[in-house]
């Protein structure tokens, strides 16, 4: 519809704004009507100089829109978006967009054996008719119509009016549009009162299940439905609003383990408050999952609280441990397995902080690195005696908890190689430089220490650390590792490229 407004109308921006406000609440009207609905904006005015269209500019209409009835059949099995038509073609789209009125023809049209009944319905915003809605009955489904259709149709009939004087659609109840009620759902006539004219078997059912078991015919709805929900207070006052029909909003009233959606839609043709729309709609069953799932969000960051603190324990106690030993090479060794229970404990407490299985792996990262440099060499007066400068380029990203976890031990077990090997008794620089490339991801540790040894070889060396380091990559991440020296001849550099998947579309 974009493309069509610009390209071949002269309607502007708060117009199509306007446009895309109808077109988000005309499956309503459609539905009422039991008809198709079509939707054209008037072809922009031809300047002279342009080449002539068919039909010429400024003597037509082009379909921008289209809608069908979930109510009854169609009189559409094609779409018309794009199509054109002449001025002159369809009388009665001329007569109602000139004279601003809606339109109807006596006698109905006949298309394929089909009888179809036409009305053209002017659209208009502010003091301007901007388009015009062709609305066609199928009247092949014709019968004597039942006290819910006689309602459906007198409704439609005002949207129609109040759609011609520019009232309606509301823009201000537009917030939750596709979570809205439809007409199949529950449908409620209030008069200009509040009180309840006609109620469908759909909507009786749902107060039935709120707990009320009367007629609700006559019955002031705001009331009987602030009496059905234990609120109180402003909430109660909220709910009367729109179970009163009063403004055009949403709320829910929940009671007697029943959730009931209601949205109203106040009926203004002419500018006078006539009555109310109040579309209903049980969503019980929506709600009990939606709990169900914020109570396994819950669970799962509970667990993960759990798992984080008991990896915690046992680090501290695998610490404790290295402090009674004096053999420096079993006291070194638990060390080690302090700093990989540590690397883990960190991507638990970052799930435990989030709502899904994924995280920011870069704060995961910078931890990793502050963790194993002060560990390992420290700053100035460090273990070490010597002090290391650190920092990250680039950006890992969001990434899911099965990349994290693994990638967070192998950072660990690079880096402090890089600290052990290359840095321990000099100090220096360690880099860590990530880049995200679609669903890949490349990981770039530098460090400008000792260098590697003659004839080393990443694939083939024997120590824990790098055993872990090819575990991890080529079986759980699945990807590739290399451990060479720096081009500048001074120092080594472990290069890592994994597949993590695209990156999640920000949240809007």
């Amino acid at each position: 519809m974009n493309d069509l407004i610009h390209n071949r109308t002269d309607l502007d921006a708060a117009d199509l704004d306007w446009l895309h406000l109808l077109i988000a609440d005309w499956q309503l009207l459609a539905d009422l009507s039991f008809a198709d609905l079509v939707l054209w904006a008037p072809l922009k005015v031809d300047d002279g100089t342009g080449p002539t269209e068919t039909p010429p500019t400024g003597a037509g209409y082009v379909a921008v829109a289209q809608m069908r009835p979930n109510t009854g059949p169609t009189c559409y099995t094609a779409d018309l978006v794009g199509s054109t038509l002449r001025r002159g073609e369809r009388p009665m789209l001329d007569l109602a967009i000139d004279s601003g009125r809606i339109r109807r023809e006596g006698d109905p049209e006949w298309r394929e054996d089909v009888p179809v009944r036409v009305e053209a319905i002017p659209v208009r915003r502010g003091d301007r008719v901007i388009a015009v809605i062709s609305r066609n009955t199928n009247l092949l489904a014709a019968r004597t119509p039942s006290r819910l259709e006689l309602t459906y149709l007198q409704t439609a009939a005002d949207l129609s009016r109040m759609i011609s004087e520019g009232i309606f659609p509301y823009p201000e109840s537009r917030d939750q549009q596709d979570n809205s009620p439809r007409v199949g759902d529950g449908v409620i006539r209030l008069d200009a009162e509040g009180a309840v004219v006609y109620a469908s078997p759909n909507a009786l059912s749902a107060y039935h299940r709120l707990g009320y078991a009367a007629d609700m015919v006559g019955e002031h709805l705001g009331d009987l439905t602030a009496a059905l929900a234990p609120v109180q207070g402003a909430m109660e006052e909220a709910l009367q609003v729109v179970a009163s029909g009063r403004k055009p909003r949403e709320a829910e009233v929940e009671g007697n383990g029943t959730v009931i959606q209601l949205r109203a839609i106040p009926l203004r043709p002419q500018g006078e408050r006539t009555g109310a729309l109040v579309l209903v709609h049980d969503v019980t069953e929506l709600r009990r999952r939606e709990r169900e799932l914020v109570s396994k969000d819950a669970t799962i960051r509970e667990i993960h609280h759990r798992v984080k603190n008991n990896l915690q324990t046992v680090a501290a106690l695998l610490r404790l441990q290295a402090r009674r030993i004096d053999d420096g090479t079993g006291r070194a060794a638990l060390e080690e397995a302090v700093r990989r229970v540590g690397s883990i404990a960190l991507v638990h407490e970052t799930l435990s902080q989030t709502l899904d299985e994924r995280v920011d792996f870069d704060e995961i990262a910078d931890r990793v690195l502050a963790m194993v440099v002060d560990v390992g060499a420290g700053g100035p007066g460090g273990p070490g005696g010597v002090s290391v400068r650190s920092r990250r380029v680039g950006r890992f990203g969001v990434l899911p908890a099965q990349i994290a976890t693994p990638l967070s031990m192998v950072l660990t077990e690079v880096l402090q190689n890089s600290l052990e090997h290359g840095l321990a008794d000099r100090g220096g620089s360690l880099q860590v430089e990530a880049h995200r490339s679609g669903p890949r991801l490349s990981v770039i540790v530098t460090d400008d220490g000792n260098g590697l040894p003659a004839g080393f070889d990443a694939a083939t060396a024997g120590n824990l650390g790098l055993q872990i380091v090819r575990t991890l990559v080529h079986g759980d991440l699945k990807g590739t590792f290399d451990l060479r020296p720096a081009p500048s001849g001074r120092g080594a550099v472990a290069v890592l490229d994994v597949e993590v998947g695209e990156a999640p579309a920000p949240k809007s």
